[in-house]
């Protein structure tokens, strides 16, 4: 069953951007695409365990700031060297103005 969790209103997250969330002593990256919809990752980089909120928007991908690796953060496919594993998506929804996600 799913566990949908309260992250962050619509505004909170810019255009091709990324913002932190943590709860339950995880940390989630949460992003919106140019098409304002939104997606959410685990927040670190499975390469490098640096933050991913840290790092740079290019359109779908995000580059991790410590060694340049990039994923594809709707699918969380890496998308070259030094990164080989994907990082882990959760599912998303928007409710009266609010981002969710389903961390389960």
């Amino acid at each position: 069953m799913p566990t949908w969790i309260d992250a962050c209103g619509l505004e909170d997250i810019d255009v091709e951007d990324v913002i932190p969330f943590e709860y339950g002593g995880m940390k989630y990256a949460l992003y919106r695409s140019e098409d304002n919809e939104y997606f959410a990752t685990d927040g670190h980089c499975t390469h490098g365990r640096q933050l991913l909120c840290d790092g740079l928007v290019m359109g779908n991908i995000i580059e991790c700031p410590k060694h340049h690796g990039r994923f594809d953060y709707r699918t969380g496919a890496p998308m070259g060297p030094p990164v080989l594993e994907a990082v882990r998506t959760y599912p998303t929804r928007v409710e009266d103005g609010r981002v969710l996600i389903d961390i389960e």
